[in-house]
């Protein structure tokens, strides 16, 4: 479906009944339909509204195939666009989220029937409103299939990807009844394509829904425990090391570690290895696919977990690591039970560092064919991938190079906090690091070393951020009525930087996304404690 269609579509449904309650920051001025106003909220019939919002990107229109990249329809040829870029980073369901009825508390879902959670629809909506802003792309969080089981809070993560290939339904928004979600994110795209604006989405090839899609087709494609286990699962501890990634020296010491043991007893053959023809059957229950293994079977996949030793955060319940060898890491083998079943450890987590021999072939084509297929259907710019680090290199370059292909321009973000690792992101593949300004802002004489030593000398831009959806606002932290204006105006004139606007930054949103970086438990009680959204995290609630 093309813009003009939907925009179409949404004038087939004009009500004139004035309903529907829109923050002032979105609101268009000229807006020449009816109108209302209550209690500081624009209200409008959404049908017409958005028809309208539509119409002016419309006039943007020059006749090109905005289903294409940008670069494609410019013809560029390498992703040095990256460099004179405004990004805004996104996660759809918060960014766009409002109470549109305009009373009470917010809900997913009003009685109205609107959509108060974020929306591709109420995305397009707000592509003026970044335009404004002189924003030219827009970075989402993942926006694949999620999953709703192990969820950390109201709602699953969007890290906890299901199925890879098709978006998450909770982005149809219902004011498009009988449009197909991908044909609502079709439009998305070409809107901002219409606008100047390119489409960077987040990717996640290192790991799955612990009941991920796959696990039907594929159950070999990921570990498994025995659900007994479950309880006791985490990464074992080992007293002789420190915090730290595993180097080829430490093996030994990890092995002979007794939690180690242990830890390696609790895993498992995956179903189709077990008992093949109960498999069969299996498979073709109907419900959940991972409740009818575990009832079954008596199995599970493990949550993930870090690659670095001693590690203090807990487990990943949400998610569990895809099996990218068919066998063992090859510097491990030795140190392991002759019979011992695929299992996940520090060194198989860093399969970047720790490589095996038999790399699971079909595994790799799959996933490397999923930006590929984002890019024919939906046309988006550029990618990062997330723990791109733990990937083994020549899946690393199977990911970049069939995307290069397609696009030549199409910009890789490598999630490289350390900026001492341009060289290697460069080496990579990647156009631009993520960096880590965010904690330098933060810490004034840190900041001055990092301006005038580190930033006119990357090999790569840099995400210059004050602050991510992992890390605190920046109007929370120390001088933060201060730093909001400085940090801003320093990092986005530095060199190689990529001027970053972290969602509700530009509002002086205070709750943090999530507490993934330099923050702590208590970071997510920054609200009043009477205010709706107090403890609640974007990644995890509404």
């Amino acid at each position: 479906m093309s813009l003009k269609q939907l925009r179409d579509y949404l004038k087939s449904k004009v009500t004139g009944k004035t309903l529907y309650a829109l923050p002032k920051q979105w609101f268009i001025s000229n807006y020449p339909g009816k109108l209302s106003m209550k209690d500081g909220h624009f209200f409008v019939d959404p049908y017409e509204y958005y028809a309208f919002v539509i119409d002016k990107i419309l006039e943007n229109d020059a006749g090109l195939d905005y289903s294409k990249s940008v670069a494609q329809i410019k013809g560029e040829t390498d992703a040095n666009w990256l460099r004179k870029s405004k990004m805004y980073g996104s996660l759809p369901r918060t960014t766009v989220a409002y109470n549109h009825k305009g009373f009470g508390a917010f809900e997913p879902e009003d009685i109205f029937g609107y959509k108060e959670s974020g929306t591709f629809l109420k995305m397009i909506g707000i592509l003026p409103y970044l335009k404004e802003m002189g924003i030219n792309v827009l970075y989402m969080l993942p926006i694949s299939k999620m999953s709703d089981v192990f969820k950390k809070g109201e709602i699953g993560s969007p890290y906890a990807v299901k199925n890879p290939v098709e978006l998450d339904p909770s982005y149809h928004d219902p004011l498009l009844d009988g449009i197909d979600v991908n044909e609502q994110f079709k439009a998305l795209v070409q809107a901002a394509h219409m606008l100047g604006i390119r489409v960077v989405l987040d990717f996640i090839p290192r790991t799955a829904a612990r009941d991920s899609d796959l696990i039907a087709e594929h159950p070999d494609w990921f570990y498994w425990i025995k659900i007994e286990e479950v309880a006791s699962y985490k990464p074992p501890h080992i007293p002789e090391l420190p915090f730290k990634i595993p180097d080829p020296e430490d093996l030994e010491i990890v092995y002979s570690n007794e939690e180690v043991k242990t830890h390696l007893g609790k895993f498992t053959l995956s179903p189709d290895k077990l008992d093949p023809k109960k498999w069969q059957k299996v498979k073709k229950m109907k419900g959940d696919i991972l409740s009818n293994i575990a009832r079954e079977f008596g199995i599970i996949t493990p949550p993930g977990f870090s690659d670095w030793i001693n590690d203090p955060q807990p487990t990943w319940d949400d998610v569990t690591f895809l099996r990218l060898y068919l066998d063992h890491p090859v510097e491990s083998q030795k140190y392991l039970p002759k019979d011992q079943p695929p299992y996940v450890l520090f060194d198989v987590v860093k399969s970047s560092k720790f490589p095996g021999n038999e790399p699971n072939k079909e595994l790799w084509e799959y996933l490397s064919n999923i930006i590929p297929s984002y890019q024919q259907r939906f046309g988006i710019d550029g990618a990062r991938i997330d723990m791109g680090h733990a990937l083994p290199s020549q899946l690393q370059d199977m990911i970049i190079s069939k995307a290069k292909e397609i696009d030549p321009a199409f910009a890789f973000i490598a999630e490289e906090l350390e900026m001492k690792n341009d060289e290697k992101a460069k080496r990579e593949g990647y156009d631009c690091i993520l960096g880590n300004s965010w904690y330098a802002v933060a810490r004034p004489r840190e900041l001055y070393k990092f301006v005038e030593e580190t930033l006119p000398y990357l090999k790569v831009p840099f995400i210059a951020s004050c602050e991510t959806p992992d890390t605190p606002r920046i109007v929370v932290r120390e001088n933060g009525d201060k730093l909001k204006y400085l940090a801003p105006a320093l990092l986005y004139f530095a060199p190689n930087a990529i001027p970053y606007v972290n969602t509700g930054q530009e509002i002086e949103e205070i709750q943090p996304m999530n507490l993934g970086l330099d923050n702590n438990i208590f970071g997510k009680t920054v609200l009043p404690p009477d205010d709706q959204f107090y403890g609640k995290l974007a990644f995890f609630d509404y």
